[in-house]
């Protein structure tokens, strides 16, 4: 196997023999980093990302082992987490099991086979962690994709607005080094999935940024907790919800740092969405989400500059008619029946469901011509 490719094991001990020693042991099969201390221990962690299995000494000056151990916990959840202690005493036990959730407590001095056969079945857990974190992921997301597709077609315009608030949000996620951001992208594939509850008419004013009646109003506002019943019935989308919610309050008290950056995006996509559907231009679009100082991280602000800024002008249309659009296409206008009545937004991404629904467009619809964005040049748009 390519020495690169072998799991990443980080040993953690103020004195350098003992994490010598250990990674002498352990070079031949895995991926051996070390530190001498809990603060260089987090500095390479942030240099080298995650481990699989990290080994840390629980008394070491400055940060010991236990503390350690519940830093990596809140950062790095899935690098399985050992503990090395030459006095096994309850107290330390206690303190590393609860702060730290560690895998196993190993005693001081510790045999290289008992210690091996610790790690290997540490990475083994992480293994079949991150197994199961890829399962569920894409489990759920396929489901709230197929779900969105669905009521696609009962409310174009909120489900567009959906898939454009959702492309845009993952593109600046992975813009600014958060690639795979399944959260998140579960969260704006959902953010409109409030709306299925109001009239179309409703939903397009909303879209527009038309002014509502108070009770127009008073329904738009009952919008998230519709949302909420629906969702809460789904299991494990716990982080989808927060993100969600703290997306509608931007002065409120967000502790999960990975919540706070997703409802950052999100919003700040829903924004920038809004003001784009409303005519406003590009560069003008930035200036207002960057006048909302309050609501939107400054850095946040910059990456959706850089992302959607280059774009402009750069995008390749191409005019087709509606019988001819494939998976991938984007609408760059609305289009519309002869009386008026919506049936594509502008930003939507063409699915396959879509083609399944396009079939009972008259024949006059089909053959109307309109302007579209090839899959491979659509963000920003």
């Amino acid at each position: 196997m390519n020495p690169e490719e072998l799991p990443r094991v980080l040993c953690v001990d103020d004195e350098p023999r003992v994490v010598e020693g250990l990674a002498l042991h352990l070079r031949r099969d895995y991926q051996v980093l070390t530190a001498n201390g809990g603060q260089s221990a987090l500095q390479i962690l942030k240099e080298k990302g995650a481990p699989a299995v990290i080994v840390s000494d629980m008394r070491m000056p400055g940060m010991d082992g236990a503390a350690l151990l519940n830093h990596v916990k809140n950062l790095y959840p899935e690098t399985t987490r050992i503990l090395l202690t030459g006095e096994p005493g309850r107290d330390a036990a206690i303190a590393a099991i609860n702060e730290g959730q560690i895998f196993r407590f190993l005693a001081k001095p510790c045999q290289p086979d008992q210690l091996r056969s610790a790690i290997d079945a540490g990475v083994n857990h992480h293994r079949l962690q991150r197994a199961e974190r890829v399962l569920l992921q894409e489990t759920l997301v396929g489901c709230i994709k197929a779900l969105v597709d669905i009521l696609a077609i009962t409310n174009p315009v909120a489900f567009g607005r959906a898939t454009r608030v959702q492309r845009l949000a993952t593109n600046l996620a992975a813009a600014i080094g958060n690639k795979g951001f399944w959260q998140l992208e579960a969260a704006a594939m959902l953010s409109q999935i409030g709306y299925i509850s109001l009239p179309v008419e409703l939903v397009e004013k909303l879209y527009y940024g038309k002014r509502l009646t108070p009770e127009e109003r008073t329904l738009a506002d009952g919008a998230p907790l519709v949302a909420q019943k629906l969702l809460g019935r789904i299991p494990r989308l716990e982080a989808v919800m927060g993100i969600l919610a703290a997306s509608e309050d931007a002065k409120g008290n967000v502790t999960d740092a990975l919540i706070k950056l997703g409802a950052g995006i999100l919003r700040l996509a829903l924004q920038y969405d809004a003001h784009i559907a409303q005519g406003l231009s590009v560069s003008d679009a930035i200036a207002a989400v960057r006048a909302h100082t309050v609501r939107h991280d400054s850095a946040l602000v910059d990456g959706l500059e850089s992302l959607v800024g280059p774009a402009v002008g750069t995008e390749t249309i191409s005019e087709v008619s509606v019988g001819r659009v494939t998976p991938g296409m984007v609408f760059v206008d609305d289009l519309r029946t002869s009386v008026g009545t919506l049936l594509v937004p502008k930003g939507f991404e063409v699915t396959e469901t879509f083609l399944e629904r396009m079939r009972n467009f008259g024949p006059g619809i089909l053959q109307e011509r309109v302007r579209v964005l090839g899959a491979a040049a659509k963000h920003g748009s």
